[in-house]
């Protein structure tokens, strides 16, 4: 059960927390206690967000090109510097593109794996050592339920978030005696900018209206609806409380009950 300021003495990494589901997590995290740096490539919308945060938060700023090598080991170099070390890693930031296979190209084929996952593996191991060292460290991966089933016209996606839940369930192992949970919360379509520019990519495509694309994401939630990133924050919070010690290496499904 979340409680307030449970985390209270965490620093917490949180990647793409610009907007959407990053941002809320950001909040939620802070509501909670936690010590907040905030990573993505957008300083001016980084610091927005920073500015929504409660007025007792302390956080900080860091950008980060996920993709990136050397920008990813300075902004986590920052991070520390800044605000001690990291006990919190939550690997948020990603990015979707749809094609059909046939005409999936290698350059979108490597970007949506570059994004995706390759910065899940970058971030991760550029925390590991504190989180490690922390005694009780949390890493929670934000996949997708595209990581859990298969949807068309977004195969490399897919792909990629598949091997988020991999990678999410091999760490689990490689870490359970170290006091550390390695955990994937996978939401289904979110009230997010990805989801915004699906529905813009449908209108495009087909020349139905945007209401009519926008219903046809929501036909696959059994609640008909979409998520909120908050649902999504909200488990992200219990898998970083002392409450979930014991959930290690699941990909928790956040959908209305799309997948089970």
């Amino acid at each position: 059960m979340a409680t307030p300021a449970m985390l209270t003495g965490h620093h917490a990494v949180v990647t793409g927390a610009g907007r959407g589901i990053g941002a809320a997590i950001a909040a939620q995290l802070a509501a909670h206690g936690a010590t907040l740096t905030l990573m993505g490539r957008n300083a001016d919308v980084l610091h927005a967000t920073a500015k929504t945060l409660p007025d007792s938060a302390r956080a900080q700023v860091v950008t980060c090109d996920v993709t990136d090598e050397a920008s990813v080991s300075a902004a986590f170099e920052s991070a520390r510097a800044g605000l001690g070390p990291i006990s919190i890693l939550v690997n948020n930031a990603g990015q979707a593109e749809s094609a059909p296979f046939a005409k999936t190209t290698l350059d979108q084929w490597q970007r949506m794996l570059s994004v995706n996952l390759t910065g899940t593996f970058l971030c991760t191991q550029a925390a590991l050592a504190d989180v490690q060292a922390s005694g009780r460290g949390r890493i929670v991966n934000i996949a997708s339920t595209a990581g859990q089933r298969g949807y068309a016209y977004v195969s490399a996606y897919v792909a990629a978030k598949h091997g988020v839940i991999g990678l999410t369930r091999s760490l689990a192992l490689e870490l359970a005696t170290r006091g550390v949970t390695v955990n994937a919360v996978c939401p289904g379509y979110t009230e997010t900018d990805i989801v915004r520019e699906s529905i813009d990519r449908i209108v495009a495509r087909t020349g139905r209206s945007a209401e009519d694309a926008r219903a046809e994401l929501v036909k696959g939630n059994p609640q008909g609806r979409l998520i909120t990133p908050d649902e999504v924050a909200n488990a992200v919070v219990w898998l970083c409380s002392d409450g979930a010690s014991s959930i290690t290496g699941q990909a928790i499904s956040v959908s209305g009950g799309e997948v089970m």
